[in-house]
């Protein structure tokens, strides 16, 4: 169920009123970014700083078994004079930064389309007339028929109440 609000000051103020609700499952939309709308929804800090943290600490340590696997343990040559220990790090360093950039990089694209259900190909949203005006001037919030609390009438009543206009079911086809 989706309404439509006239401006962001609106939509934040119906973001808190449906987050006090209980409602878990909705969202908004707007045609740009609205300051202190993510405390108004109620979301916390995102999990994606911890994967891109992982991603590169795994390239790091992929680097050095590359690196120090071939030239300190398989095969210690000595090669103008070049050490087999740890003394070897600074030759290792470029390699060891391209890795946990590159991992971090791969690991932050991954996570960023698994955070956002993608690829979707249609939403929903989409098969509503109105909300083609989201990229230009319209904001809306949208409550899920799969939130545990929706019911038809409850959610149509909260859009009212907290200022919604244009309240409709938005079916999915």
């Amino acid at each position: 169920m989706a309404a439509e609000y006239p401006t962001a000051s609106a939509l934040s103020e119906a973001a808190k009123q449906v987050r006090d609700a209980g409602f878990k499952r909705w969202d908004v939309y707007s045609p740009f970014p609205i300051h202190g709308m993510d405390a108004a929804m109620g979301l916390s800090k995102s999990w994606l700083s911890a994967v891109v943290l992982a991603g590169g600490l795994t390239g790091l340590l992929t680097a050095c078994v590359l690196e120090f696997g071939p030239s300190s343990l398989l095969y210690p040559l000595i090669v103008h004079g070049k050490p087999t220990n740890f003394w070897t790090v600074p030759a290792f360093f470029p390699i060891m930064f391209e890795l946990t950039i590159l991992f971090s990089a791969f690991a932050a694209f991954i996570a960023m389309l698994t955070m956002n259900l993608l690829p979707r190909w249609n939403h929903p949203m989409f098969n509503w007339e109105r909300f083609k005006r989201v990229t230009n001037d319209s904001f809306f919030l949208v409550l899920e028929a799969r939130d545990p609390r929706f019911s038809e009438n409850e959610a149509a009543q909260l859009l009212e109440k907290t200022g919604g206009r244009h309240i409709t079911v938005v079916h999915e086809e």
